[in-house]
């Protein structure tokens, strides 16, 4: 089992959870999250251009068995990307190694329970 954590523009969000779902990934959680960019974003307050350095985006955790990891990263990484070659600040993905699952209803354990 892995956990992947994704992280991508708030924008994407609806595009990126109708792919999952359709490659049979329904089960996730989403999270608000600000992330800080060496680039910024220009922006305009007061009649002035300043570069805000916190921008907002969607943090999605999703634990999948390991014969869906790879469906899931391709998905993620097709539809969340911005154009055809992308663009700074479209996000990251991690992929972390997932020791147990539980399932607090009844108690299952492993690759049943996710």
């Amino acid at each position: 089992m892995k956990l992947v954590i994704a992280i991508i523009q708030p924008t994407k969000l609806k595009a990126v959870h109708e792919a999952l779902e359709k490659i049979e990934v329904t089960r996730m959680t989403i999270c608000d999250a600000q992330g800080f960019s060496w680039h910024g974003r220009p922006d305009t307050f007061r009649g002035r251009e300043v570069r805000s350095r916190v921008l907002r985006k969607i943090c999605l955790e999703i634990v999948v068995n390991d014969d869906f990891l790879d469906r899931t990263v391709e998905t993620i990484l097709n539809v969340a990307r911005t154009g055809p070659d992308g663009a700074p600040g479209d996000g990251k993905i991690f992929i972390v190694p997932v020791e147990e699952t539980i399932q607090i209803r009844d108690g299952t354990r492993g690759p049943g329970a996710v």
